[in-house]
């Protein structure tokens, strides 16, 4: 039997990556959480650049549509450029998620991604372990 595949925005590869139990509200958190969780199955992926599971909780989501669409896709786009991926691509979370740890946490280009995101100061307290 064939695995359903995860849809799952290339930056929220960084998100999970450094997840630690916030959120925007409490329903996003805990759905943040059970997809954390999930991926500890290595689950496989298709990696988007539109909406995707994390997406359906979050309040930038209206009527399906992110209200914060173009400062997002950006981001998903400099994911996939520095992973050396294209977009529904299907792979792996062990190798997605290693991927971004390698091309740009460990490689210091996260801030030159997403560094103007609300939530960059958890992502800077946390990257340092990679950073060693």
């Amino acid at each position: 039997m064939v695995k359903e595949r995860i849809e799952l925005r290339a930056h929220h590869g960084m998100c999970l990556t450094f997840f630690e139990g916030k959120g925007y509200s409490k329903g996003f958190t805990e759905h943040m959480q059970s997809i954390y969780d999930t991926m500890k199955d290595n689950p496989e992926l298709k990696v988007v650049i539109k909406e995707d599971i994390i997406c359906q909780k979050c309040p930038n989501l209206h009527k399906g549509y992110c209200k914060t669409k173009e400062l997002v896709q950006g981001y998903d786009r400099r994911v996939l450029s520095h992973c050396g991926l294209k977009e529904n691509v299907e792979i792996s979370w062990e190798k997605f998620s290693n991927l971004v740890i390698e091309n740009i946490i460990v490689s210091g280009k996260r801030k030159s991604i997403c560094g103007n995101c609300q939530w960059t100061k958890i992502c800077e307290s946390k990257e340092r372990i990679f950073l060693k």
